[in-house]
């Protein structure tokens, strides 16, 4: 996490409180969460409940933050990223506990699911990965990531970025839980973004629509996950998801760089 270094204790909290605050109430809401960010940060800070909102929107966000922190653990860890821990991060985000053997936390999926995109200006179903094929392509997906983590080089934004993209898409793709998907797919694939030194890559809830698209774009275009399949076929596909990605990942650069602005400050004022 080397975007933290060089910052006095005061500054590295105040950054990685940001951060926390912004990645929860984006990713909470994107998924239809009504906290703001004042209100989510709120929560997050005081451990009150705002007056009028769902119950289950404080959850949401008190589960994300803690699935952060083990994100950040992961990331310390030198540990091998194994399947019990992915369970842990579902535990952490899925916070409503449904009394369902067919939704199980914790747990890899026990029944289809599928989304609706429009494309070309056509509605399409489109269906993730079967739930007797989760543990196989999960296993792939594990591999995938173990590649991905070994070949990483410290400050090479470029490879953060793709390695980012790669973990996200193919996760999307696959789908391995009943719900809670696209917030852990925000989570894991950031564990290479902040192991190589870079904040989290943070989807905006303002551009909802557009990551959606960019998601369904190349979804389509890839085709519906196989158990023999290629987990990322289709590379040129994914460019334009890509592209958003790098966009949406100037967002916790600024902060970042807003951060180091006050240290400069301090340290010019010593000399």
């Amino acid at each position: 996490m080397d975007f933290l270094k060089n910052f006095d204790s005061d500054l590295q909290k105040a950054l990685i409180v940001q951060l926390r605050n912004l990645w929860t109430h984006t990713s909470t809401a994107i998924e239809g969460n009504t906290l703001t960010l004042g209100e989510t940060a709120f929560v997050l800070e005081e451990g009150l409940t705002i007056s009028g909102k769902p119950l289950k929107d404080h959850e949401e966000v008190v589960g994300h933050a803690r699935a952060i922190d083990l994100i950040y653990d992961l990331v310390k860890s030198s540990d091998v990223f194994r399947e019990e821990q992915l369970f842990s991060l579902h535990r952490a985000v899925q916070v409503q506990q449904v009394i369902d053997v067919y939704k199980p936390v914790g747990k890899w999926k026990k029944e289809p699911n599928s989304t609706v995109s429009v494309i070309d200006g056509r509605q399409v179903v489109f269906e993730y990965a079967t739930p007797g094929d989760v543990p196989g392509l999960m296993k792939k997906w594990f591999v995938l990531y173990n590649e991905i983590m070994g070949s990483l080089k410290p400050g090479n934004s470029r490879q953060a970025l793709d390695a980012y993209v790669k973990l996200h898409v193919s996760f999307v793709r696959i789908h391995p839980f009943f719900d809670g998907n696209g917030r852990l797919a925000r989570l894991v694939a950031n564990i290479p973004v902040l192991r190589a030194g870079f904040p989290p890559v943070i989807i905006p809830k303002e551009e909802r629509k557009d990551y959606i698209d960019a998601l369904s774009e190349y979804h389509f275009a890839a085709g519906r996950i196989k158990k023999d399949g290629d987990l990322l076929p289709g590379h040129d596909s994914l460019k334009p998801f890509a592209s958003f990605c790098e966009k949406a990942w100037e967002t916790s650069l600024s902060i970042v760089t807003e951060i180091r602005k006050i240290q400069e400050k301090r340290n010019n004022s010593l000399t």
